[in-house]
C-alpha cells in the first residue's frame, strides 16, 4: 500500500517502528501486516491519498524492497512526482472513459510504482523489459511537459537528460504509435491553441505565444498550426475574439 499525505502528516506504526511522512513525502507499508496509522493535522485538516497493489503483481522480489517499506521516499521530484500526480489525477475524477481504460490505468500506475521501488534500491535491471518502457516513456513525456517553451528540446536533449540512446528513445515512442518529434510538435500546438482563445491572454500578440511554446518564429508556427487545426492561429483567435470586440493584438 502506498500512503501519500496531502495535508497534515502520516505516521505508519508496523513492527514498533514508526516514521514521520510529510507533504512531500510518501511511504510504502505492507498491508498483509498488521499496523496502524497516525494522522497528525496541519491547519486544522489531514488528508492522505492511499493506493492497495497486489503483492503479486509486482515484479521484485520481497528482500529487494524491504529496505524501502515503512521508509520516506520522496514525492516532490522524479519517479515519485510522476506517481503521486497520477494518483491525484485519478482521485479527481480521471476515471475510464470506455471499455478496457480502466485496466490499462492500473497498468502504468502498477508500471510506475515498481519502477518508483526499483529505482530506490537501484534494481531497475530486474524490471521486466516493457515495464521498464513504459515507466520511461511516463518519464519523457513529463520532462517534454516541463520544457515545451526550450527551443533547444530535441531528441539529442532528451536522451542526454535521461541518460538513454537516441534509438531508444525513438523506439520508446514508436511502440506508442508516434515519433517523439510528433509528440512534441503536438504538445507545444496544444498549448499554443489554449492560449489563443484564453481570455487572460487575449491582448498577447501571436508572435510572444509562438515563441513562449518553443517554435522558432512566427511563420513556423503559422505552418504547424493550419497542419493540425485547417486555420491560421489568426483565424482561429478571431472565431473566439472576432474583430472589434477585443483590442486585436499584433502578429
Amino acid at each position: 500500500m502506498v500512503v501519500v499525505p496531502r495535508r497534515g502528516t502520516y505516521i505508519p506504526d508496523q513492527a514498533r517502528r514508526q516514521t514521520l511522512i510529510d507533504p512531500g513525502g510518501l511511504v510504502v507499508i505492507p498491508a498483509f501486516r498488521p499496523y496502524e496509522g497516525i494522522v497528525e493535522a496541519g491547519d486544522d485538516s489531514a488528508g492522505n491519498l492511499m493506493c492497495l497493489f497486489p503483492r503479486a503483481l509486482v515484479p521484485l522480489p520481497e528482500s529487494t524492497i524491504d529496505p524501502l517499506l515503512g521508509t520516506r521516499l520522496p514525492a516532490n521530484d522524479g519517479i515519485g512526482a510522476l506517481l503521486v500526480d497520477f494518483l491525484t489525477r485519478l482521485d479527481a475524477g480521471m476515471g475510464p472513459d470506455r471499455p478496457g481504460d480502466g485496466a490499462r490505468l492500473g497498468v502504468v500506475l502498477l508500471n510506475l510504482f515498481a519502477a518508483l521501488l526499483a529505482h530506490h534500491v537501484e534494481a531497475e535491471d530486474d524490471l521486466p523489459l516493457d515495464s521498464r518502457r513504459r515507466a520511461l516513456h511516463l518519464q519523457v513525456c513529463s520532462f517534454i511537459e516541463r520544457n515545451l517553451g526550450d527551443p533547444g528540446l530535441t531528441p539529442g536533449a532528451i536522451a542526454a537528460a535521461h541518460h538513454i540512446s537516441i534509438r531508444t528513445l525513438h523506439r520508446v515512442f514508436e511502440e506508442h504509435g508516434h515519433t517523439i518529434a510528433a509528440h512534441i510538435r503536438a504538445q507545444r500546438l496544444d498549448g499554443a491553441r489554449r492560449d489563443l482563445i484564453d481570455l487572460v491572454l487575449a491582448g498577447r500578440p501571436i508572435h510572444a505565444i509562438a515563441v513562449r511554446w518553443g517554435f522558432n518564429g512566427p511563420a513556423a508556427f503559422s505552418r504547424a498550426f493550419r497542419a493540425a487545426y485547417d486555420v491560421t492561429p489568426r483565424e482561429y483567435r478571431d472565431q473566439v475574439f472576432p474583430p472589434g470586440r477585443l483590442a486585436r493584438s499584433s502578429r
